[in-house]
Order: structure tokens, then C-alpha cells, then sequence
């Protein structure tokens, strides 16, 4: 009898503020998705540095003489430069790719953007030394040694390109969750007020009900719950949202992106794996401001 009691005050609440409650929800919905959205961008981050640790190398750019008349890197100072990089203190691996190998890794990196494959030509890329440190850290060896040589272009790292990428990406889920707490705060102050109308339009059946000998938590109960519920709700719809948004929007901005191997496709299991954060923070938020509101500005 209690329990069913309680659960039809709840839907009673949740019916008589319908559009505070639909606004609370909206809100809670869309602070929780800029919240996901934030987390799945922290899980693509970490995938691309898991998968770039051992694959970070410098390369060092030889000039267009030496790429045009030493494809088989057998004369100087292609030769010579070969020989020095092996010799070199942290040096892994050297690899050297001619130009037509370059272009070719070219069209396979940007296979998925046809335009652009039709404006380049063979003669832009370089002869290369793909040069793979035990540290990956140790690029400026490279630098001071073989920046300035000749036949030596220039010395590209792509840790520093890298960095300066992730930068990008955590500025963006910075800006994702700074906008999720200010719709957080804005959805506390909903979750509140919407408490307080709840409370004031059935004060008078809770007054009856502490006449009687009810608790004040057997009162509170039923706004706790409406709170805990529209929150629920918002999570849900937030895990919707986020779902949509991949499968109509995401994937399709970032196809040229993931098919080329430059960042790691954001999946279904992504989503997953972030839903149980997002239900947590709508219960812990919406439970907490509900307990809060009662104590401080209702009285049952």
C-alpha cells in the first residue's frame, strides 16, 4: 500500500508540472550529451595516442636533386646520409622511400578525397628517410644532426604535429564540458524549482499526511523520486541523442578521416561504455538537488 501510494504521487507530481518537467528533462538531456560527447572525445584521444606510441617516426626530407636522380638512395649524399642516420645514437630503424613510393603511400592515405589525388603530382613529394627512435621523445637529436645537411630538405616531426593535433581535440572537449556545466547548472535550477511548485501544489495532502503521524521522509519521498525519474529520462534521451548523432552526423563528417587512418572511428561500444557515467551523474545531480531543495526551501 505504501509503496503504490508513493509511485501514484510520483505520477501525479510528473503530471502536473508536465511542461516543467519536459523542460527539466530537455535540459538534463542536453547537459548530459555535451558531457558524453566530452567523454567520447577523451576515449578518441587516448585510442589515437595507444595507437601512434610506436608508430611515431621523423622524417627527414631530402632535396628535389637527390629525390629526382637517386631513387635507389646508391650515391651521394643520399648514400652518406643513410649511413650517418644508422649510426646515430637512438636510431631504431631507417627506412628510405623514393618519390614514387611516396606518392604512392600519398594516394593511399587520401584515397577517400579523389579531388585532391587529381591536383597532386609526383615531382611535390619528396625522397624521404623514415626514421622510427627508441624514444620517441628524442626527435631533436635528429634535428640539431641533419636539419641544415646536404641534400637534406628538412626534418619533419610528426610528434610535434601530433601534439599540436591533440591540442585541438582537448580544447574541444573542453569547450564540450564547459557548456555541459553551465546546462548543468541551469538543469539544477529547474530540477529545484520544479521541486518546490511540486511541493506548493500539494501541500495541503502533505499536511494531512504529517497530521497523521507520516515522516518527513515518507513526505519527501515522492519529490525525490520525481527528480530521480525526469533525471533517468534525460539520460536516456541523451544516449539516444548521442546514438543519432553518430549514425546520421558523425560518421559521415568524419569518413574521410577514419578510412585514412588519421584518428579512430568513435563505435557503438564507445557509447556504451560512456552511458553508465551519464546515468550515474543524472541520479547523483538530480538526487542530491532534490534533497537539498527540500531541506533548505520546503518544508513537509
Amino acid at each position: 500500500m505504501r509503496t503504490s501510494f508513493v509511485f501514484s504521487e510520483v505520477v501525479t507530481g510528473l503530471r502536473r508540472n508536465v511542461t516543467m518537467t519536459i523542460a527539466m528533462i530537455l535540459t538534463t538531456a542536453i547537459s548530459l550529451g555535451l558531457l558524453g560527447g566530452g567523454l567520447l572525445v577523451v576515449r578518441m584521444v587516448d585510442k589515437m595516442q595507444a595507437n601512434y606510441a610506436g608508430k611515431l617516426e621523423v622524417s627527414v626530407l631530402l632535396t628535389n636533386d637527390v629525390s629526382a636522380n637517386d631513387k635507389d638512395c646508391t650515391q651521394q649524399p643520399c648514400a652518406g646520409l643513410r649511413s650517418q642516420l644508422e649510426q646515430t645514437s637512438g636510431v631504431e630503424t631507417v627506412v628510405f622511400q623514393n618519390r614514387d613510393e611516396g606518392f604512392e603511400r600519398f594516394k593511399r592515405i587520401f584515397e577517400a578525397q579523389p579531388e585532391l589525388l587529381k591536383l597532386a603530382r609526383p615531382e611535390a613529394i619528396p625522397a624521404t628517410f623514415r626514421v622510427k627512435l627508441e624514444d620517441p621523445d628524442r626527435t631533436d637529436v635528429i634535428k640539431q644532426a641533419f636539419e641544415g645537411k646536404p641534400g637534406v630538405k628538412g626534418v619533419d616531426d610528426q610528434g610535434k604535429f601530433l601534439e599540436r593535433f591533440f591540442e585541438g581535440l582537448n580544447g574541444l572537449r573542453d569547450v564540450a564540458l564547459i557548456l555541459a556545466l553551465i546546462q548543468a547548472f541551469a538543469a539544477l535550477l529547474l530540477i529545484s524549482n520544479t521541486i518546490q511548485v511540486s511541493a506548493f501544489t500539494r501541500r495541503v495532502e502533505v499536511g494531512i499526511m504529517r497530521l497523521v503521524g507520516a515522516t518527513r521522509w515518507y513526505t519527501q519521498l515522492p519529490f525525490l523520486i520525481e527528480a530521480v525519474v525526469a533525471g533517468i529520462i534525460g539520460a536516456v534521451s541523451a544516449v539516444a541523442g548521442l546514438v543519432l548523432f553518430k549514425a546520421f552526423f558523425l560518421d559521415r563528417i568524419t569518413r574521410n578521416l577514419t578510412e585514412s587512418g588519421i584518428i579512430p572511428p568513435i563505435g557503438y561500444l564507445d557509447i556504451l561504455l560512456v552511458s553508465p557515467w551519464l546515468f550515474l551523474v543524472a541520479i547523483v545531480i538530480s538526487a542530491t538537488t532534490g534533497y537539498v531543495t527540500l531541506r533548505l526551501y520546503v518544508r513537509l
